[in-house]
This record gives C-alpha cells, sequence and structure tokens, in this order.
C-alpha cells in the first residue's frame, strides 16, 4: 500500500519547484493498493479485476490506483495470507477453504457434494450463509470481506493413471489436495492419500510424479494447463469452492468513505460478471481440454456422497462448524445427515 496525501504531494512537487496544474492527470495516484491472487492472467477473474481497476480510477480521477498481480506473484496462498494479515498486501482473492486456516467457518461453502448447482450455491453464498461467514471474517477485526464471492465453480477430480468412477478408485489414491483441513479429511474418508501442496506448485508435482492427481475447477485445468501432466478428468462436482474478495482491514480503513463507495461497487460489480464469464467458459471448456487429449467420465454422486455419510464426515463438520453455521448450510441445500 502506498498513500500519497495530496498536502503532501504539492509540498513535494514545490520544493522541486514544479507545479501542480502542469502535472495534471499524471500525478500519481493518492492510494495505491496491491491486489495478490493466485490464478493466471488469462482467467475471468483477473480479466475482470483489469477492467474493475481501470474503472475504479477513472471514477476517482485517478486518486485510487489498484495494481493486479496473478499467478501467486507476491507468494504462495497462505504466504500472501500472511501478508493479507499484516498488510503487506491490501487485497487477496482466497477460497474459503484456504482462508479456513484463520477463520475456520469459511470452509463452510466445501462441504462435500453439498450443492446440486451454481445456482444453489450462490443463493446460499449470497444469503444467510454467505452472511454468517462474513459476520466470522469481520470479528477477526484484520480483514475483511466484500459483499460478493466469486466463482471458483465446481471441482473436478483429475488424474494421471485412471479415471475415479466410484469412492473405491479413491482408495490409496495420491491426490494433491489444497492447505486446509476439511480437503484433507474428505478425500481421507474416501481412503484417499492426500498430501498439501500450495497451487503454484501443483503443475510441477503433478509433472513429477510426487501425485498422481488433483482437483480444480475446469476453468482453473485449462488456463493453469494442468491437462498436459493429466490423462483423465472425472466429473466429481465433489465442491463446489469461491473466492472471497478480501481486504486488510487498517488498510480499507485509510481510504475517504467516497472511495472506499466507489471501489465496492466496482469489485462487487466484477464478481457478478465473473460469475458470468465462469459460466460461459465452463460450457466451453470442456470440449477444448477433451480436443487436448484429457478423457472425461462422469460419476454418481450419490455413491461418494454415502460413502462420506457412513465415514462420519458429515457429523463430525457439523459439529466443528457448530449448528448456527450448518443449519444455515442446510437451510440452503437441504439435510446432509
Amino acid at each position: 500500500m502506498t498513500i500519497l496525501s495530496r498536502r503532501a504531494f504539492a509540498a513535494g512537487t514545490a520544493a522541486l519547484g514544479v507545479s501542480t496544474f502542469a502535472i495534471g492527470r499524471a500525478r500519481a495516484a493518492e492510494f495505491t493498493y496491491k491486489f495478490a491472487n493466485n490464478l493466471q492472467l488469462s482467467h475471468p477473474l483477473n480479466i475482470r479485476a483489469l477492467e474493475a481497476a481501470d474503472k475504479i480510477k477513472q471514477e476517482t480521477n485517478g486518486r485510487f490506483e489498484l495494481q493486479v498481480f496473478p499467478s501467486s506473484q507476491l507468494g504462495s496462498d497462505t504466504d500472501t495470507l500472511g501478508q493479507l494479515r499484516s498488510g503487506a498486501v491490501d487485497f487477496f482473492t482466497l477460497s474459503g477453504l484456504i482462508l479456513s486456516t484463520f477463520i475456520p467457518v469459511a470452509a463452510i461453502n466445501g462441504v462435500g457434494f453439498a450443492f446440486k448447482d451454481s445456482d444453489t450455491a450462490f443463493g446460499a453464498m449470497d444469503g444467510k450463509l454467505g452472511d454468517f461467514v462474513k459476520g466470522e471474517i469481520a470479528k477477526s477485526k484484520t480483514i475483511f470481506a466484500f459483499d460478493k464471492i466469486w466463482d471458483n465453480g465446481f471441482r473436478q477430480t483429475t488424474s494421471s493413471t485412471k479415471p475415479i468412477s466410484s469412492p473405491a478408485d479413491l482408495a490409496n489414491f495420491k491426490i494433491r489436495v489444497p492447505p486446509a483441513a476439511l480437503w484433507t479429511s474428505m478425500f481421507k474418508a474416501f481412503g484417499s492419500a492426500p498430501t498439501t501442496i500450495n497451487f503454484n506448485e501443483v503443475y510441477s508435482a503433478l509433472q513429477s510424479k510426487v501425485v498422481d492427481g488433483q482437483e480444480n475447477p475446469l476453468a482453473i485445468i485449462s488456463t493453469s494447463k494442468l491437462y498436459e501432466v493429466q490423462s483423465y478428468c472425472s466429473e466429481t462436482n465433489h465442491m463446489w469452492d469461491g473466492f472471497w474478495f478480501l481486504a486488510n482491514k487498517a488498510n480499507w480503513d485509510q481510504i475517504p468513505v467516497d472511495i472506499q463507495a466507489i471501489v465496492s461497487k466496482h469489485i462487487n460489480a466484477a464478481a457478478l460478471n465473473e460469475r458470468a464469464d465462469v459460466a460461459k467458459l465452463n460450457a466451453t471448456v470442456k470440449a477444448d481440454l477433451i480436443a487436448k487429449g484429457l478423457k472425461f467420465n462422469s460419476v454418481d454422486a450419490a455413491l461418494f456422497r454415502d460413502k462420506l455419510k457412513s465415514a462420519g464426515f458429515y457429523s463430525e463438520w457439523k459439529g466443528k462448524f457448530g449448528a448456527d453455521a450448518w443449519g444455515a448450510l442446510e437451510a440452503a441445500v437441504g439435510s446432509l445427515g
């Protein structure tokens, strides 16, 4: 974060004998804030974030500049979350499941096989369940979440060795998972061998056979070129995942209220546009991935859900999330047993 007050800017230019009038539109922004994320520049999240940055700069007459750092340029997810909490990074988009290392209930949107479709997921996250999570984030007093969660999509399982057609295929399967307890817990319930690896190391881990598979939405499988090191894609739809657009609260509070309103307006609008973009991309990306050699298969979700239920996964996480959070989830998706 860089903040330059108008008074300090004018004093500095006067000392140099430079006219502020002559500089005009070329003067530095009063507020230059860093936004970090772990996605490729070609992903809809970055396309819409850059678009929002331009609109914010225009509407604030150059007073606020949002600098976008994609592809984990500022560090891994866990590293960048630490930077966000300390204020070294101003904004960060992060999966709720990884945010759960700091805000445990943020993982609730990733409960296995909970959401039947995107409409159900957004209904929950734009409603009472999302409000509950945002309230818990706000209690941290160090970060806060913008109103609209961005879409990561339903996660699919890829493999270099075999298709995943039933829960039995996950037994002893070496799969990369992000650094979050819910992921590890779910795949252990299937009898898998989950290995925690930050996203910026996933491609190399698959390439070197440290793990045999991973799980991510189709858009990420495509934009991160994971199809180059995987042979099969099983449409498990095992988790719906979204990105909370997070801000360091202390840095955010230094922005004048009028600029905050402009930033919030464009960030939340960009989230809605990104959701539509991801939906369109998912409608076409499967054919593109097939053309690139990835072999697809569908699964019976009920088999996987029954396996989780019999393994005690749902009862365990109901206890961990608490009755209020779990009640908000089941109000949106029905009883999980």
